[in-house]
Parts: structure tokens; C-alpha cells; sequence
């Protein structure tokens, strides 16, 4: 990686190792300042704002533009405006209304924080501009340096100190550490090798990001044909994020256009450690954003190689992260079919009462069903009944057997992709030290929170109540069982659902099994799974029935899920009426 720094698609990349600042002076002499400051006056320009007017009226150029204020900002550090005038006439004409020049100041300070910023460093060698600064405490000190030298500047210029400070992320939002490694890929993935591998990432929470798309539309289709196959990529527009998908391993090359989506992994699947990729051919590979100027989002079985593959192009209508994290579930799932175990799309908990019991409970159902909010709710609604909670999965699982036939569940994912609108209002902000938020002034907002620990997402787990997430039936019980197989597969197949504007779909609709990322496309293959799996949970007295959500029925977006949860808990304790915690006091 030779740039030192670069903008694409409003992401600011810093590359640490190349260039460190450590000094005020430093940071407005360095290459990566020049680069704000060319786009802040090309921003200006384009809108023709009164600063830009402001601005012309000195130089008539941008590039001029842009050197005389580094050469003021970089005299402001030492002395005042005034002194500055006096010693160098020619600046003076930018002093001329102090009010306007702050004004200037503060927005190429806000053009900066409104980039999405992040750093990297190699950790492979040791190079002038890193120097020997701890990964970590280099974004510190950069942020650090950053708010310095702004309000240095500011002071200045308005003639004295601030007496209220905002400590904000004025540095780099993310930040990565990266190493070259050569990739245990056959030989028709070879154009993959000089990617650099992420090892490690640093997130500085609140994490904010926008992407063109809030929703995500229809299924992945399978292609034939090997779409990775004679590529070519550039290693310094790209990184690979070794993700631990469930049990499986997946690399997932971004291009750096779509660092947002590529840095959220983070908090959704298990950064894998060197050891466990080291020398180790992958189950599934992921090629996200290739700039081909095409629509494609293909997957394709690799049989020859054992693994599966897929491709999603450069494009806006692809700029959200569910076509991220989706694309990822779908290779999952495909590959979980082919060794005979049902992918659930759904969300799984481990109550433990305070009596000791525990109980297991998948909540199955399509997005926007209700099953993140309803075991929200759980959490809510059961702190006076409730010892433990761990949510194991909250989008996607696996059902599979163990030696003795015995139904077990697992998941896939560490973290919930959560929509923010159905949740309770200040449940986002509790959480706002370890979030990702998406798009939080849209509708279909999320935000994207790390909630398992990985070896409880990968462990196998009995199943007490196997329940699918119905959010379109107003009357019925919130809680239901059915009395045999028939009745059950006829609803858990048809997989419908009110739908909530997650996706580009409106009105009741349905997809088979409620899960469009695999068993859709592989339905011959799931149908006898899924008669088999269903057959063995009634045999061996798994509760198997219906959770009224509500969630898609105006009016009832809280209480549906309220209601559901309270159901939930009256079964699982045995009382009639739920009291709360200030109810024992």
C-alpha cells in the first residue's frame, strides 16, 4: 500500500504507515491535510458557497487556494492574525472579516468529520511514517493532535480560549490493522493472493454510517459459472476479512469504496485469528464490490475446490450492508444443505430461570417477523423470572444431529443486524458505546450491536420450543402449538409474513421456510431436511408452534412483540400473571 492518503465515495483513508503525524506542525505540512483541504475547496466551489466566494476573492485559484491556507494555518499555530497581517501583507486580504474566516475553519473542520474516516497500518514491516506507536494508542494520539491543532487555529482567531470543549472522534472513526500473507487458495483464486488480510480492527463507537440503499431486494441467484475466476485486483483498493461464519470460515474481500460495510463485519461475525487461516483453504469466499460496471450477485458451488463462491458488483443499488451480510448467510446455508442440516432464519435464546432450568427457544420467521423484538421484550418482561439470558443467535442458525439423532441448534453470527424502528425507544442509546448504526434518520434504520460470545454461537444446543414468528394475524393466541407434522410444515413452509419495508417487499408475502438464503434456491434438496427435521422435534417433545408477533399490523409494533414475549414467560414459569423486579420490593 504506497498512498498515504486518499477520499473514495466519502470514506478518508489514512495509511499510518506511510505517514504519522506527531506533531501540529507535521499535520498541516503533511500530504493527507493537503488532500482535505483540495476537497473541502472543491466541495465549495462545486456549491458555490459563500466561504468559496469569501476565499476568491484572495486567490483566484483552488490549488492557490489550498497553499495559502496551509501556510495560514501553519503561522496561526505560533502567532495571532493580527501579527501575521503585518509580517506577511499578502495573507492579510484573508483576515479582512474574522467572522467569515472562522466560519471557514469550522467548515473545512466539519467537512472533515463528516468524511468517513479510517486508518491502517501493516504489521508486516516497519516503516517511517508508523514508527514504533501501539496500533491503538496512534488513533488516540491522532485524535488528539487533530482537536489540537483545530482549536488552536479557532482560539486564535476569535481571540481567545473556548470555555466549553466537546471531546467528539476527531480522528478516525475505524481503524485496521493489516498484514500480507499468502493465501492457501487453489490455483483459479490465485488473483486474490496480494490482498492484504485484516487482523485486527478498532472501532471508536458512536459508529455512524450511510450507505445509498436502506433495503435490500429479492434472492441471490445461482450461476454455473466460476464468477471470480480470471479477475483482476488492484491490492491497495481492496482488504480481506476473515470471518467466522458459524463453524465455517469465509473470506470476504471488500473494495475500499464500501468500508462501512467492510468494518461493520466486525460486529456481526467473528474476526478469525491468523492460526485459524494460516495455510487453511476457506469454505466460502466472498468478492464484495468489484468494479465491473455490471449488476451481478451471483453464488456458484465450486465442487472441484469444495467451496462456495460469490460476486457482487460495484453498484449503488448494492451500497447496503444486508447485501453483505446476507450474500455470506447464503454460502452458508447452501453449504450447510449439501452436509444435511436445516438452515433456520431465526433467532435463538437460552433462558435460565431462577429455579436453575433452562430453556431453548428458536424463534424462526423472515425479516421484519418480530424475533429480535420479541426477545427484547424477554429481557424486559423476565428480570424478575429470569437468572440468565444469552441470546445464542439472532439471525440465522443451523438445526443438526449429534450421534444419538437428537435435534441441535447453533448459529451463525456474534452480533444482531437489529432494526431500530421496532425497538423500544432508548434501547439504541443504552447501547451506543458498542454500536454501528445505519442510516439512523431513515426508515429502516439498524443498527448492528455484538451480543454472543462465539463459542456459545458455534456449540450445540438442545431445542425445548420451536416456534415461528407469525407478525400478520391479528386474532389467536400469541402463543400456539400444533398437535402434528402436517399442520406445522404447512405453516413454517409457506413462510409468510406481513412485510415491513426491510426489503423492497410490501404486503402479506411469503418465501419457502421463510428463508430466501438458501432454501429458496435449493428447495429439492431442503423439503426432505425439512420433513425429517420436523418429523424427529415432535418425536422428541419439542414444543413446536406459533408466536403472534403482530409486528406487521399497524398500531401493534410494541405491544404485538410486548404480548408475545409476556406469553413466552407465563409457559416457560408456569404463572398466570408476570410480576416485576419493584413488585418483589
Amino acid at each position: 500500500m504506497s498512498y498515504k492518503f486518499k477520499i473514495i465515495r466519502g470514506n478518508a483513508i489514512l495509511n499510518f504507515s506511510e505517514e504519522y503525524c506527531q506533531s501540529r506542525c507535521e499535520l498541516i505540512e503533511s500530504e493527507s491535510f493537503a488532500r482535505v483541504l483540495k476537497g473541502y475547496v472543491h466541495d465549495i466551489k462545486r456549491k458555490k458557497t459563500t466561504a468559496y466566494e469569501y476565499l476568491r476573492e484572495v486567490q483566484k485559484e483552488s490549488i492557490d487556494i489550498v497553499d495559502d491556507l496551509r501556510t495560514v494555518f501553519r503561522l496561526l499555530l505560533v502567532m495571532d492574525p493580527k501579527e501575521l497581517a503585518s509580517i506577511y501583507p499578502k495573507f492579510a486580504p484573508y483576515f479582512r472579516d474574522m467572522d467569515e474566516f472562522t466560519q471557514v475553519i469550522e467548515d473545512i473542520y466539519l467537512f472533515w468529520r463528516r468524511l468517513q474516516r479510517y486508518s491502517v497500518v501493516y504489521n508486516e514491516e516497519s516503516r517511517g511514517g508508523y514508527q514504533n506507536v501501539q496500533f491503538a494508542d496512534a488513533q488516540v494520539n491522532f485524535e488528539a493532535l487533530v482537536l489540537s491543532v483545530y482549536r488552536s487555529i479557532k482560539n486564535k482567531c476569535i481571540g481567545n480560549a473556548e470555555n466549553v470543549l466537546r471531546q467528539i472522534t476527531a480522528g478516525v472513526n475505524a481503524g485496521l490493522r493489516v498484514s500480507n500473507m499468502r493465501s492457501f487458495l487453489p490455483y483459479e483464486y490465485r488473483c486474490l493472493d496480494n490482498i492484504p488480510f485484516i487482523e485486527s480492527v478498532i472501532i471508536h463507537p458512536p459508529f455512524i454510517t450511510y450507505s445509498k440503499r436502506n433495503k435490500r431486494d429479492g434472492v441471490f441467484p445461482e450461476t454455473k459459472k466460476n464468477p471470480i475466476e480470471d479477475l483482476k485486483f488492484d491490492p491497495e483498493q481492496w482488504f480481506c476479512y476473515p470471518a467466522k461464519v458459524g463453524d465455517l470460515l469465509c473470506y470476504v474481500y471488500f473494495n475500499v469504496a464500501y468500508m462501512a460495510q467492510g468494518v461493520t463485519l466486525c460486529n456481526l461475525f467473528q474476526l478469525a485469528n491468523e492460526e485459524e487461516y494460516r495455510n487453511r483453504k476457506p469454505d466460502m469466499i466472498y468478492v464484495y464490490g468489484y468494479e465491473d460496471g455490471k449488476k451481478h450477485q451471483y453464488f456458484y458451488q465450486d465442487d472441484e475446490n469444495d467451496m462456495m463462491v460469490a460476486l457482487l458488483s460495484a453498484n449503488d443499488e448494492f451500497d447496503y450492508f444486508g447485501y453483505m451480510k446476507k450474500m455470506m448467510l447464503t454460502l452458508h446455508n447452501v453449504r450447510k444443505i449439501n452436509k444435511k442440516q436445516l438452515p433456520i432464519h431465526g433467532a435463538m435464546v437460552q433462558i435460565t430461570l431462577q429455579s436453575g432450568e433452562t430453556k431453548n427457544i428458536v424463534v424462526m420467521g423472515d425479516s421484519g417477523a418480530g424475533k429480535s423484538e420479541t426477545i427484547e421484550q424477554i429481557k424486559v418482561y423476565g428480570a424478575a423470572y429470569i437468572r440468565d439470558l444469552i441470546t445464542v443467535y439472532d439471525d440465522m442458525g443451523i438445526l443438526s444431529l449429534d450421534e444419538k439423532g437428537t435435534v441441535k441448534t447453533s448459529g451463525t453470527e456474534i452480533g444482531a443486524f437489529v432494526r431500530l424502528d421496532d425497538l423500544d425507544a432508548g434501547y439504541s442509546f443504552k447501547e451506543l458505546d458498542r454500536s454501528v448504526f445505519m442510516n439512523p434518520d431513515k426508515v429502516n434504520a439498524r443498527i448492528v450491536i455484538p451480543i454472543t460470545e462465539y463459542k456459545d454461537v458455534v456449540a450445540k444446543h438442545d431445542v425445548d420450543m420451536f416456534l415461528y414468528a407469525n407478525n400478520y394475524e391479528e386474532k389467536g393466541d400469541s402463543l400456539s402449538f400444533f398437535d402434528n407434522v402436517d399442520d406445522a410444515l404447512k405453516v413454517f413452509r409457506a413462510g409468510n409474513r406481513m412485510a415491513k419495508g426491510t426489503t423492497t417487499e410490501y404486503g402479506l408475502v411469503g418465501s419457502y421456510f421463510a428463508n430466501p438464503f438458501g432454501p429458496v434456491q435449493r428447495q429439492d434438496q431442503c423439503e426432505p431436511l425439512l420433513q425429517d427435521y420436523f418429523q424427529r422435534m415432535f418425536d422428541q417433545g419439542v414444543k413446536v408452534g406459533q408466536l403472534r408477533t403482530r409486528l406487521g399490523i399497524k398500531g401493534n409494533e410494541h405491544n404485538g412483540p410486548k404480548e408475545a414475549a409476556a406469553e413466552i414467560l407465563k409457559y416457560i414459569t408456569g404463572e398466570k400473571e408476570l410480576k416485576t423486579l419493584e413488585d418483589d420490593e
